[in-house]
């Protein structure tokens, strides 16, 4: 039976909620064999883009956008890929993930179908530090954290949190039933992917139902709270812009 219009998508003014009955799918310049789903980009107020690469075998995901040089982030959703650049050479399992700084030319091939999160964003340089280089690992290796003290909410840092980085990606895992503390509100901005379970997010003056596969922006400043809810747990990949002075 057809729908009839109705969604648990949402677009506000600061935020979205991106359910994957509304992806359309698109092949960005470069991509091959594979196709894109694009949750945020610029065009709807967001300082960077992140978006689901869909790769079949031996698809590639191409370079980032030539007219506006970007560093890249990639976490493996499912399947595996291999990343290649000038000095190396490694494959990347479910899990796994990679910082490739601006300019540094790099394939990414699918040696099975694969599921990309990524995020592309122009690097913000910060005088008397280096820019970063090239960074590959698991987050299985990544030690967690408990976010204030709450062992039912653990915290992995996939960046390392040095001045270097101007943007932070994690992953967050609560347990059922566990919540974020207090309803936050700040300069940052987020790109969400719920990975497991699911719960309630207020996001500005709504709440909504969220479950693994949906993804969320924030803008700056936007009122936002999550809750797991089920009986198994609930777990994210967020983005957030870091280290830099909010006057850029």
């Amino acid at each position: 039976m057809h729908n009839l219009g109705r969604t648990r998508s949402a677009n506000r003014r600061d935020h979205l909620l991106h359910t994957p009955d509304t992806f359309v799918r698109t092949v960005l310049p470069g991509m091959e064999r594979g196709a894109a789903v694009v949750h945020i980009s610029p065009a709807a107020g967001a300082a960077f883009t992140q978006y689901t690469a869909e790769l079949e075998p031996g698809g590639t995901l191409g370079p980032t956008a030539s007219h506006v040089p970007a560093q890249r982030f990639v976490y493996v959703l499912a399947g595996a890929v291999d990343l290649a650049t000038g000095a190396s050479f490694q494959s990347i399992d479910p899990g796994g993930f990679a910082y490739l700084p601006e300019g540094l030319a790099h394939t990414l091939t699918a040696r099975s179908a694969a599921r990309l999160a990524v995020v592309e964003k122009p690097y913000q340089p910060l005088e008397g530090t280096a820019a970063p280089g090239m960074l590959a690992g698991s987050e299985s290796n990544v030690v967690s954290v408990a976010l204030m003290g709450d062992s039912d909410l653990l915290v992995r840092s996939l960046l390392p949190d040095g001045p270097a980085f101007d943007f932070a990606v994690n992953t967050m895992t609560y347990q059922p039933g566990a919540s974020l503390s207090m309803v936050e509100i700040h300069v940052m901005e987020h790109g969400l992917l719920m990975l497991e379970g699911g719960g309630i997010y207020r996001l500005g003056d709504a709440w909504y139902p969220v479950t693994a596969g949906d993804f969320i922006w924030m803008a700056p400043f936007c009122p936002q709270w999550f809750g797991a809810l089920g009986k198994r747990p609930a777990k994210y990949l967020i983005y957030k812009d870091w280290n830099r002075h909010p006057l850029g």
